[in-house]
């Protein structure tokens, strides 16, 4: 076999241009603007640090000379020009100081230019002028013929007709491999994206026709990646309900399982956990989610992966909170260990963006179809 090894030398970079996927286009637009902004302040800096150099260095020449003369003349002493010298430095210092604030402010200039385009990007998913309030959630969420691709990938479908009803009360699980469509199937429900197909019907009205404020504030979501604040424990919780008192957030934390070690924390409830929950392992900072989502209490639950990467102690004390969580409420759950949802009322297996397969664990065990198969290779690999 000959093998060919070439230098990157040879290779004709300056006339390469790469056909990209939109959305990874977008990314490396986005990276060399990040990048182009980064060398121009870095070049700012340069320039004032060089400019201040050279002037301390202009300066010193003719002063050294002019200060030999004085001193050879009599008419100042080395310790009155050692003063002045000591004097003119320490005067330099501020001036120092207000070119490195105003490198700062190049700096905070470049980053704010980029939030501000985020902030002024159009909205895809926008509320219809006089959208309706949803009072309360009664019957059943229907995926009625439910498509739906995103934006930057307008000529691949991830969802197509999708037709699917999640009864009041059921716990419906979503499984299939990465990629299946899962979670964005379930991202549709709280119009974090609109179908661009079909329709998702909750009571039998579009959700396009609902006020967004009402609609999410019948959803609750712990994913996977939970997202905590650099605040106190009983801020983090109770920012699930506006106005909590103490004694709902602590019932909540109680009933998630967390409170045993929140009271170990050096402030209780009122510790600061650091940015994203930094301080604390993932089994606790998926608890005080979970905490978090009970103390919303909204009717429709959604569960993305909410047990991955834990360990196995961790994963039973969450997954017993998760039963306080998922008692009396309709329940979405979204995961790649099946163990995790042989009790759901419903599994809804996910293929390449279409429902493949539905029924209860042993209905799809005796079927033989690709969920058996799924379930098959996670426990070979869990006895291996």
């Amino acid at each position: 076999m000959n093998i060919e090894i070439v230098e990157l030398g040879s290779l004709p970079l300056a006339g390469f241009d790469p056909v990209l996927p939109p959305g990874v286009a977008d990314l490396v637009h986005e990276a060399e603007s990040v990048g182009r902004r980064s060398l121009a302040g870095r070049r700012i800096w340069n320039v004032n640090s060089t400019a201040q150099g050279g002037g301390v260095a202009e300066m010193l020449g003719p002063l050294l000379a002019y200060a030999r003369g004085q001193i050879k003349a009599s008419h100042m002493t080395s310790g009155e020009f050692t003063t002045f010298v000591s004097a003119l430095f320490m005067l330099f210092e501020p001036v120092k100081r207000l070119a490195g604030i105003h490198n700062i402010f190049q700096q905070a200039l470049g980053a704010s230019q980029k939030v501000f385009e985020y902030l002024d990007r159009d909205q895809h998913v926008k509320e219809k002028p006089g959208a309706i309030k949803l009072a309360r959630f009664e019957k059943s969420i229907h995926f009625d013929n439910v498509s739906f691709r995103y934006p930057s990938v307008p000529d691949g479908f991830m969802l197509d007709s999708i037709q699917l009803e999640v009864q009041r009360g059921q716990v419906v699980a979503l499984v299939g491999s990465s990629g299946a469509g899962k979670t964005t199937l379930a991202n549709l429900v709280p119009r974090f994206y609109d179908a661009t197909g079909g329709a998702v019907l909750i009571d039998g009205r579009d959700i396009r026709d609902l006020r967004l404020a009402s609609l999410r504030d019948k959803i609750s979501i712990v994913a996977q990646d939970t997202f905590l604040f650099n605040d106190t424990v009983a801020a983090n919780i109770g920012y699930g309900l506006r106005h909590a008192t103490p004694e709902q957030v602590h019932e909540a934390a109680r009933n998630a399982m967390a409170e045993e070690f929140i009271l170990q924390l050096p402030q209780g409830y009122d510790t600061i956990i650091g940015e994203r929950g930094t301080k604390l392992s993932g089994g606790q900072r998926q608890r005080l989610a979970i905490a978090r989502a009970l103390l919303k209490n909204a009717p429709i639950l959604i569960l993305d992966e909410a047990t991955s990467h834990l360990d196995t102690e961790s994963e039973r004390l969450v997954q017993k909170a998760l039963q306080n969580l998922m008692e009396h409420r309709t329940v979405i759950v979204i995961a790649h260990r099946l163990s995790t949802v042989r009790r759901a009322d419903k599994i809804v297996v996910l293929d390449q963006g279409r429902i493949a397969e539905t029924g209860s664990h042993d209905e799809l065990i005796a079927h033989g179809g690709i969920y058996q198969r799924l379930h098959d290779l996670q426990f070979l690999e869990a006895d291996a």
